[in-house]
């Protein structure tokens, strides 16, 4: 009997932890009003649906698009882009509820590119418009669209959905996030309704640019964030040892070469990424990286023009090089925190990113009060045993 009891309690509470919007499929939802919908795709990204009926004589596309916002108070898309699989050039219909009186409803977006989301009348004619919302906070588009004629000949449109966090009290609304859902959630919508899936044309593309994205960040991250920190700390503490001289120096040098290649390696597939991103900015992400580059390529030039140290340039040179190198290694650290934010990984890599530089901030405290010590004792020697004249 209690093991009946234990097992219909796990059943109860199993069934209580399903969320509504997890749980639904094509067949489990339904509309208002007498108009039917034939067709019914369940979207591979974002736990979206579409359900659409198609008119052929007239060329009209009756669609429900069906999401959950990415947050509570946000918003939804689906649009149609008449030349390509991406949302920059879509036609957007874009569903939210009013903060203040909680009603949803669309608006129509001419996505010039992600920094011009134009507000206004879309390329082709949209009517019956409306936005309502349904179970577990999901939001619906409801929508008739009059196909082009040339992607009605075509038999298949181009359709890009996303979902974001919120809108701005202005009406703007906030950027979605860049992980490989919203990456991926394009394909190639069969107007017929005779393919039931979702052709995504624009997945390779996507998940392209996500490879490129994962390696810029490691390539990054192992180079200002932690190859550059350790040929610092080889500089400053290994040289306080006579005996390491000039080992030192070449394992410095080594160290912050390797930094250098790796890094502009990393600066490389940036490069690449922003210009097969357009419209999609990061200015300070961007803005840092240029800087690095910059004072990381001025520090390389600087060891050919390096004077001896009886030289009377030699003084100004090391507060540049210092000043300069102190400058690479907080900028590198914090660019590769502001990166870890745009790639939003998984907690575990932000995680052993902290433990590593966390390991590093130890170790360096433990080495900076070593090197004082051995410092102090050198000058109490010194004072106790004046040379001999």
């Amino acid at each position: 009997m209690a093991s009946y009891l234990g097992v219909s309690l796990s059943f109860i509470f199993s069934a209580l932890l399903i969320s509504p919007a997890v749980s639904q499929s094509c067949s489990s939802q339904t509309f208002t009003g007498d108009k039917s919908y034939p067709h019914c795709l369940a979207l591979p990204n974002l736990k979206a649906f579409l359900h659409y009926s198609y008119d052929a004589a007239n060329t009209t596309l009756a669609v429900v698009f069906s999401a959950p916002p990415s947050k509570p108070g946000g918003w939804i898309a689906w649009a149609i882009n008449p030349k390509a699989t991406t949302m920059a050039g879509s036609q957007a219909l874009v569903a939210s509820k009013d903060s203040k009186t909680g009603v949803a409803s669309v608006t129509t977006l001419n996505i010039i590119s992600y920094t011009s989301l134009v507000p206004g009348k879309l390329s082709f004619d949209v009517w019956d418009v409306k936005a309502e919302e349904a179970a577990a906070g999901t939001l619906r588009i409801f929508a008739k669209v009059k196909v082009p004629a040339d992607l009605a000949a075509n038999g298949k449109v181009n359709q890009v959905w996303q979902v974001g966090p919120g809108v701005s009290p202005n009406g703007r609304i906030q950027p979605h996030d860049f992980n490989t859902p919203n990456l991926n959630a394009v394909g190639s919508l069969d107007l017929s309704g005779a393919t039931t899936g979702v052709s995504a044309s624009g997945g390779g593309a996507g998940n392209s640019r996500i490879h490129k994205r994962n390696i810029h960040g490691i390539l990054n991250a192992v180079s200002w964030g932690i190859l550059f920190p350790i040929g610092a700390m080889i500089a400053r503490y290994m040289r306080i040892f006579e005996s390491a001289d000039p080992a030192w120096f070449y394992l410095h040098v080594s160290c912050q070469f390797s930094a250098y290649v790796i890094g502009v390696a990393g600066w490389a597939t940036g490069l690449k990424l922003g210009s097969e991103s357009k419209g999609i900015q990061f200015n300070s992400h961007r803005n840092i990286g240029i800087a690095l580059f910059a004072m990381a390529t001025l520090q390389m030039f600087a060891m050919l023009l390096r004077p001896r140290k009886d030289h009377k340039l030699r003084f100004f040179w090391n507060i540049y090089h210092h000043g300069v190198g102190y400058s690479i290694l907080i900028l590198g650290i914090i660019n590769v925190f502001k990166g870890l934010s745009i790639l939003n990984p998984e907690h575990t890599y932000k995680t052993a990113y902290i433990a590593v530089i966390a390991t590093l901030g130890g170790i360096t405290l433990l080495l900076e009060a070593v090197t004082w010590v051995i410092v102090l004792k050198r000058k109490s020697d010194n004072s106790n045993n004046p040379p001999k004249p």
